[in-house]
């Protein structure tokens, strides 16, 4: 049962493949791997940095975040969505994207590895291959900041389009 919303929430990048949304699939699919890394390879097999400040800090930025989004698509599907609540969609994401990145999953990743190294763990996927888990997230702490930047940019696109968008209809 645990992790199963994080699985569920694959449905959003099946909802772009199959043209449901307009969102695209690489993107929400590098989201929702970033994510599900985070949760059911990290924090699920690990109690011990369960109580961590990093997961405490990624959990409250991603909540936020989710609450200003699905909030703004309820009530702009209902065609009720006031303005502010537009300009906090498409705002709030620059402080709240960097804080649950770099301070709470990067920030976790770290805290994980020696524990993923006394435990030995996912031996027995990496075995036949020539690195272990710990390597492999050492990589991925090195190559986050390059996968984040290309979401981080392209929120800012959606930022652009959708904030002018709105000041057009005010001015109108």
């Amino acid at each position: 049962m645990k992790g199963l919303l994080q699985i569920v929430s694959f449905l959003e990048v099946l909802h772009g493949a199959i043209g449901l949304v307009r969102s695209g699939v690489l993107l929400p699919l590098m989201q929702w791997s970033g994510r599900t890394q985070f949760l059911i390879l990290i924090v699920r097999q690990i109690v011990k940095v369960q109580g961590l400040l990093s997961v405490f800090i990624t959990f409250v930025a991603w909540s936020l975040s989710e609450v200003i989004r699905y909030s703004h698509y309820a009530l702009s599907d209902l065609g009720i969505c006031p303005p502010w609540l537009t300009y906090l969609r498409y705002t709030a994401f620059i402080v709240l994207y960097p804080i649950g990145v770099a301070a709470g999953e990067m920030w976790l990743m770290y805290e994980a590895l020696p524990f993923i190294k006394e435990k030995n763990l996912y031996a027995d996927f990496f075995g036949g291959l020539p690195f272990s888990f710990d390597s492999s997230v050492k990589v991925l702490l090195v190559c986050y900041p390059f996968m984040w930047l290309k979401l981080y940019v392209h929120l800012f696109k959606q930022r652009r389009l959708k904030l002018h968008k709105l000041y057009e209809k005010k001015k109108a």
